[in-house]
């Protein structure tokens, strides 16, 4: 069994947003073994010395899309699934050299995917996937245009959505994504902006439909998240038992406090807003999208701004598509625009671990913890900047106590 040791390492407690040490630490067996301020002795154990360095949890994305290698979710569906699992291989690779060892796929992402990552096949970090993010007819999951008279073909195809109608059909589908493993269920339940015929203040699925696809998730021990813009469709979510909002833009006072009730989660996507608007055409982003996209870019800041004051607890995600997956890194400049730097990190790492389900397992430093580490060159809690730049300051990637990258020497 192979063993790591790091030696003079500052933690990064990301629960109290602080460095500890110099402390020394033992990775064995994927895991962290035996953390100490006393010296550590392993016959054969790797050894670096990280005076100076930080070492702190890997990086959680909570809303990726990793076989979204076009904004054109019109054209997407039409993709053969081989062609976009070789696409989804070179997003994922470059997740994971930014730093994320667990992300959180919102539509797209399958069994076959996440066991090959976990397999060695594919370079990336470990996949939590839904299967198809559910949709009704018409929905922010449907992408067939106006004039198409076709029967729905998302499911069968390299598309993100399943179209689904009525309580029974939504139970069934539920239960199929559970049946192929997935750790939650995704459901559109407002309009959105890569959807071609519905608009941004749309309320999708009835209160029975969601209720109903809650009920089922429950009964599994999994949970939904729900694509949600408006305060309207973010609150009758909420209500329904949805656990995670995704976007939450147009949330408002009420939204809060439902948030609070429920024990919910956040997961603003700032980054995505800006990417489409710099590059979004250009990346194959139908031009006709960005009168949707400008209704909802500014508003975003302003409610994560709302939420963070009033303590929701806010994971970090990103929901970036195509060739703008290499703009992962930048939300975290967007969000402290707003927030502290303690907060993102905290968002990235323990907040998003308890969204997960997967608390004391990711986004800690702790004996018995998954060995998912990354070494930065410097403290990332005064320069947020250091987890940008394509890893350009991360000296070691860890997952599962293995070196992804390692320039420790």
């Amino acid at each position: 069994m192979s063993q790591t040791i790091f030696k003079n390492a500052m933690l990064l407690d990301a629960d109290g947003g602080a460095l500890i040490g110099p402390c020394n630490v033992l990775v064995e067996g994927g895991l962290v073994a035996y953390i100490t301020t006393g010296p550590i002795r392993r016959k054969g154990a790797a050894t670096y010395d990280i005076k100076g360095k930080t070492l702190m949890p890997g990086l959680c994305d909570a809303h990726v899309h990793v076989t979204a290698a076009t904004p054109d979710f019109v054209a997407l569906r039409r993709w053969p699934v081989s062609y976009v699992t070789a696409r989804a291989s070179e997003i994922l690779q470059g997740m994971l050299m930014r730093g994320f060892t667990t992300v959180r796929d919102a539509g797209g992402a399958d069994f076959g995917l996440a066991q090959a990552v976990d397999e060695g096949y594919i370079v990336g970090p470990r996949i939590l996937y839904c299967g198809k993010a559910l949709s009704q007819t018409g929905g922010h999951g449907d992408m067939r245009k106006p004039g198409e008279q076709s029967p729905d073909q998302c499911y069968c195809s390299a598309g993100l959505g399943h179209v689904v109608d009525g309580v029974a059909e939504v139970r069934r589908a539920a239960r199929d994504e559970i049946r192929k493993g997935a750790s939650h269920i995704k459901i559109m339940a407002s309009g959105g902006v890569t959807s071609p015929t519905d608009r941004i203040g749309n309320l999708q699925f009835s209160l029975e439909e969601i209720s109903a696809i809650v009920d089922e998730a429950e009964a599994a021990g999994l949970y939904v998240m729900a694509h949600a813009y408006s305060a309207e469709a973010v609150n009758r979510a909420l209500e329904c038992g949805v656990r995670s909002i995704e976007h939450g833009n147009f949330l408002d006072r009420d939204s809060i406090d439902l948030f609070k009730k429920m024990d919910a989660f956040l997961v603003p996507t700032l980054g995505a807003y800006h990417a489409l608007a710099d590059e979004g055409v250009e990346a194959g982003l139908p031009a006709e999208m960005l009168g949707k996209l400008a209704e909802v870019m500014d508003a975003g800041k302003v409610a994560l701004e709302l939420a963070d004051k009033h303590g929701v607890k806010i994971a970090f995600g990103t929901d970036l598509l195509g060739s703008m997956h290499r703009r992962q890194s930048d939300e975290f400049t967007l969000r402290a625009q707003v927030q502290t730097s303690r907060a993102v990190l905290r968002s990235a790492t323990i907040t998003a671990a308890e969204l997960f389900g997967l608390q004391g397992q990711i986004g800690l430093i702790e004996e018995g913890a998954q060995a998912d580490l990354l070494v930065i060159d410097g403290n990332p809690i005064d320069d947020l900047t250091l987890l940008q730049h394509q890893g350009k300051h991360m000296l070691a990637i860890m997952k599962g106590g293995v070196f992804y990258k390692n320039e420790l020497g």
